[in-house]
């Protein structure tokens, strides 16, 4: 069965930028919703965009140590599939915001050099613990700003079990993108300043070529499924 991981494109501002995202075959278009990001969008301008998106590609909200009175406003201004919280909201907090806001979450965890594998699978349970709501863990490199910054980390750190259940971000391009899939095989990537011409504005060429990166490794990973079923029915050692 072949597995095909989802891609996001975050920090949309421009109708232009929305088309090219859809025209990709992209999964998802992210909004930011964080006014001292530069991608930056008002409720009112991300509910004109969203009226663009067609079907059955999703829409996110990213708010960054909002209220949940704050997010639910938003929301009720710009209906987004669903929202991502990509502060230093504690798992009783971001329950609460999801709660408020109606919406399946999306929550980050910055990963540090010294992040221990064991942090991240008990943080992922705790939120799932914690709401209904909780959908995915997204792992981000930790830096001063909150995401955007276009800094990796070290993949190794994240457990194989859970990297399927993970959105993987932080320091993604078109360069990496393939050994990221390949090496993680997380269940997404997201991505924003890699596919950029300036902040806030995105260059269609790059998603373009972001998203063949994508696929080419899932298409790595099904020739390699591929092989290992057919070994295995010959009987013969797999490596």
């Amino acid at each position: 069965m072949s597995m095909r991981t989802r891609i996001k494109i975050c920090g949309l501002t421009r109708e232009e930028d929305v088309q090219a995202v859809v025209a990709s075959g992209a999964d998802a278009i992210g909004f930011v919703f964080y006014p001292k990001s530069p991608r930056y969008v008002t409720p009112e301008r991300a509910a004109e965009l969203i009226r663009t998106v067609p079907p059955f590609i999703t829409t996110v909200g990213l708010f960054v140590n909002a209220t949940p009175e704050e997010v639910a406003a938003v929301v009720r201004i710009a209906p987004v599939s669903l929202i991502q919280l990509h502060g230093d909201e504690t798992i009783n907090e971001a329950a609460a915001i999801a709660a408020a806001a109606n919406r399946q979450f999306l929550k980050v965890f910055r990963v540090k050099p010294d992040t221990a594998p064991d942090e991240l699978l008990e943080y992922e349970q705790a939120n799932r613990a914690a709401s209904p709501l909780f959908t995915r863990l997204l792992l981000d490199t930790y830096v001063d700003a909150y995401g955007g910054a276009g800094k990796g980390f070290d993949w190794s750190l994240i457990p194989k079990d859970l990297a399927p259940r993970v959105v993987l971000s932080g320091g993604l391009s078109v360069h990496n993108a393939t050994d990221a899939v390949v090496g993680v095989r997380p269940y997404a990537v997201d991505i924003s300043s890699g596919v950029e011409a300036a902040k806030g504005i995105k260059d269609a060429r790059k998603i373009a070529d972001f998203v063949a990166a994508v696929r080419a490794g899932d298409t790595t990973i099904e020739r390699e499924h591929i092989h290992e079923t057919s070994v295995s029915r010959q009987g013969l050692p797999t490596s």
